[in-house]
């Protein structure tokens, strides 16, 4: 399955639990995580979205370590079913 289409249906769900998916974008940063995620209690994450199989970059990994290392969380996505579980658990 292609990214957009994971990322465009894990969205979807999202919004429906309540939550927040915000596209992000850091002019002066490469390689930052697609979506910023928050939900209705003020937890946030970010999503790296991915085709079915594929893995991020090596710069992409670099940044997401970056932002693990500063008590934030990114998670790499690349199918609906797992997406949804993320929000379920992280949504709660």
């Amino acid at each position: 399955m292609l990214e957009k289409d994971i990322e465009d249906k894990v969205c979807r769900y999202a919004r429906g639990k309540g939550m927040l998916a915000y596209k992000f974008t850091s002019p002066s940063r490469a390689a930052v995580p697609d979506r910023l995620f928050i939900t209705k209690l003020g937890v946030f994450f970010f999503i790296e979205f991915k085709r079915t199989g594929m893995k991020p970059t090596p710069a992409q990994t670099r940044e997401h370590e970056k932002i693990n290392n500063s008590n934030a969380h990114v998670y790499v996505i690349d199918n609906v079913e797992d997406g949804k579980s993320l929000i379920d658990l992280l949504g709660s």
